[in-house]
């Protein structure tokens, strides 16, 4: 276990896991925040009702879901190699698990402003707001501890999707696991691998359940 060798060797794991983790993660907000906020704004009873883009957007948006991780992998493949040049490596698994997690993280940001009181969004209209207004001091602020759990379940999807995709050429502890405890007959590298997966696991939901404590006015 203390051999230098499979110690480098679970550290890059470690490394890699998170490289792709955290970077998808962030382009998947960038991508995905956008998205939630115009399903809840254009929504029938949003803050302006727009049906065609609603309705557009939600089909998009449930048959990206719809697609399991690994089938989306195969099917993008062409894609992943114009954009970073290979379909094997951590980053060649990062434009995958955008499209997968940015419709996600679009649902679970729908979710998060829907639960913003309708008060406090109606009396922010009645004093003249406008709609970007109301999105930027009324819904976002109001919703941020819900938008901040959502992120660390986000994050830890991601992680467990980083971890399928060793299947298929992706770096990370995922790609350990199944080179080492599956193609080469070594479950105690396998369960090593799922051990740190479990930590980091852990360790993400135990920063994201402080980061929604401390923005959670309630528990102030």
């Amino acid at each position: 276990m203390f051999d230098p060798q499979l110690v480098k060797l679970f550290g890059d794991g470690i490394l890699e896991t998170l490289y792709m983790t955290l970077v998808s993660t962030a382009i998947s907000y960038l991508l995905g925040l956008p998205i939630g906020v115009l399903l809840t704004t254009s929504a029938p009873d949003g803050i302006s009702p727009r049906p065609v883009l609603y309705r557009t957007l939600d089909v998009v948006v449930n048959i990206l879901r719809s697609v399991p991780f690994l089938i989306l992998m195969v099917c993008v493949q062409g894609l992943t190699r114009f954009l970073v040049g290979t379909t094997i490596g951590s980053t060649a698994v990062i434009p995958p698990l955008v499209i997968a997690a940015a419709p996600y993280v679009g649902r679970m940001v729908e979710g998060s402003l829907k639960e913003v009181d309708h008060g406090v969004i109606e009396a922010a209209q009645s004093m003249g707001a406008t709609a970007f207004q109301i999105i930027t001091r009324v819904l976002l602020p109001e919703s941020t501890p819900s938008l901040l759990n959502g992120a660390a379940i986000v994050t830890t999807t991601i992680l467990s999707y980083s971890a399928m995709a060793g299947a298929l050429g992706g770096g990370g502890l995922g790609a350990i696991a199944i080179n080492y405890g599956y193609h080469r007959f070594q479950p105690d590298m396998m369960w090593i691998a799922v051990v740190l997966l479990v930590l980091l696991v852990q360790l993400i939901q135990a920063v994201g359940d402080r980061l929604v404590v401390k923005s959670d006015k309630r528990r102030r």
